[in-house]
């Protein structure tokens, strides 16, 4: 029987054995966390063909070992966590879940939960519980303080309280939904935001230009905007491709925010000022309204920002560099269309900062709403989407990418996927390390000095 009363300081005898299928990034931050931390019995396993390699790995560690397979892992582990990418997870639990041990509790670290749930009701055996979980960051971003979602799904209060025991070490902040609350969730913090910041990624390389670079001066919101589009193409696509395609509510909001930037760039086109300020106006009432209102800001200002841009403000006068409001206006259709795109779809995204943000989230929105809440930087984008075509080129190609990646989720195509992210991220791929070390240095500044991230 297993004891649910285990905490990391029990003894060898009485803790549980803890299983993690799937030793890419996401499970190799969960075997570090959990071995460092006082669990003693952690068994692991990737891909057999990668076995020889791992076991290599964690040859002279004391609390982790390499099994060849996950029917290894499941039949020694009183709690097993999937970690593995949502396309595959059906394949992977009909394969290994059947050999789950007798009264076990079984998790999943995927980003989408429909086709998690699925896989472990029709895979796992009746006498097995479930109890799931997804850490809403990426592997690089340090777990501490971010929401951790528990899904206690099938399974008794002291299920529930082991996993909390097990995954404590993370000292990350549980958040407790339902498999489809956290779909929902996750679409509205995730989905569009990623789908924004991609659709920069490619309109800025189908313009075969590093934008901090084009004489512009990239800093306060484009500083964000670059670092974090540069943030998710490091990465791997996968990442993000089985949250955008995988998940319903993710299709139709990443559909909604093509169909906003397309609206926005045709009241752009026809000098139709008075139409975007009034929809503009309309929509930042709906997003930040009372509830925005009533918050301290995410950004306290755009100066602590200007640290982290990867380019060089441009001289003014003679100069050697501008001062921080002297850079040209710009439309900032990006952000323009995201609170077009809540306000359509009736998004409240400040819920959802309490429930769930992620550090990318955060950061959007944080720009969004400091862009909105002043009245003169919203006047001035409107204005400069009407009437200023420096940046006219780079909305076109924004509006253009923004649609070929809702059209490419669409179809639901994996391939297809992979094919348009890795395009991108090979133009940007040779600024990578500096832009993560500066992202990372601004995404902890920003959490630093701000109350409402703390």
């Amino acid at each position: 029987m297993i004891n649910y009363d285990v905490t990391p300081d029990s003894p060898y005898e009485e803790q549980p054995a803890i299983g993690v299928i799937g030793m890419g990034a996401m499970g190799t931050m969960y075997a570090k966390y959990l071995s460092t931390s006082g669990w003693k019995k952690i068994y692991v396993c990737d891909q057999p063909t990668k076995y020889e390699t791992l076991r290599e790995k964690y040859a002279d560690h004391p609390t982790i070992t390499v099994l060849r397979d996950g029917h290894q892992v499941s039949r020694i582990s009183d709690f097993t966590m999937y970690s593995v990418e949502a396309e595959f997870i059906e394949r992977v639990v009909a394969e290994y879940g059947p050999s789950t041990k007798y009264g076990a509790i079984v998790a999943g670290q995927t980003s989408v939960k429909a086709p998690e749930k699925a896989a472990f009701e029709k895979y796992l055996p009746d006498d097995v519980h479930i109890v799931s979980c997804h850490s809403l960051h990426g592997p690089t971003v340090s777990p501490v303080g971010q929401p951790l979602v528990l899904i206690k799904h099938r399974a008794p209060d002291e299920a529930l309280m082991l996993v909390e025991n097990i995954l404590r070490p993370l000292q990350s902040r549980f958040v407790y939904l339902s498999f489809e609350g956290h779909d929902i969730v996750t679409a509205n913090t995730q989905a569009v935001t990623h789908a924004a910041f991609l659709s920069m990624g490619t309109a800025w390389a189908n313009e075969r230009e590093y934008p901090w670079e084009t004489g512009h001066y990239v800093g306060g919101i484009e500083t964000v905007k670059v670092n974090i589009m540069l943030r998710i193409y490091s990465n791997k696509w996968h990442v993000y491709a089985g949250l955008a395609i995988l998940n319903p509510s993710a299709r139709v909001q990443i559909d909604q925010y093509a169909r906003s930037t397309t609206e926005l760039y045709k009241l752009m086109l026809a000098a139709d000022e008075p139409g975007l300020r009034a929809r503009m106006y309309a929509a930042r009432d709906k997003v930040f309204g009372a509830k925005g209102a009533e918050r301290a800001p995410i950004l306290l200002s755009e100066d602590i920002l200007d640290r982290f841009s990867l380019g060089r403000r441009p001289s003014v006068n003679g100069s050697a560099g501008a001062p921080p409001n002297t850079h040209p206006a710009n439309s900032h259709l990006s952000l323009l269309a995201m609170v077009d795109c809540w306000a359509a779809l009736g998004i409240q995204p400040f819920v959802h900062l309490d429930i769930a943000a992620t550090p990318i989230y955060r950061m959007l929105l944080g720009v969004s709403e400091y862009l909105f809440r002043s009245p003169a930087r919203l006047d001035a984008a409107i204005h400069a989407a009407v009437h200023d075509t420096t940046y006219r080129a780079n909305d076109l190609e924004f509006v253009i990418a923004a649609r070929g990646w809702s059209q490419c989720i669409e179809f639901g195509s994996f391939e297809l996927y992979q094919r348009r992210f890795m395009e991108t991220a090979t133009f940007f791929e040779s600024r990578f390390d500096e832009a993560t070390k500066a992202g990372t240095a601004m995404l902890q500044a920003i959490m630093d000095s701000s109350p409402a991230a703390r």
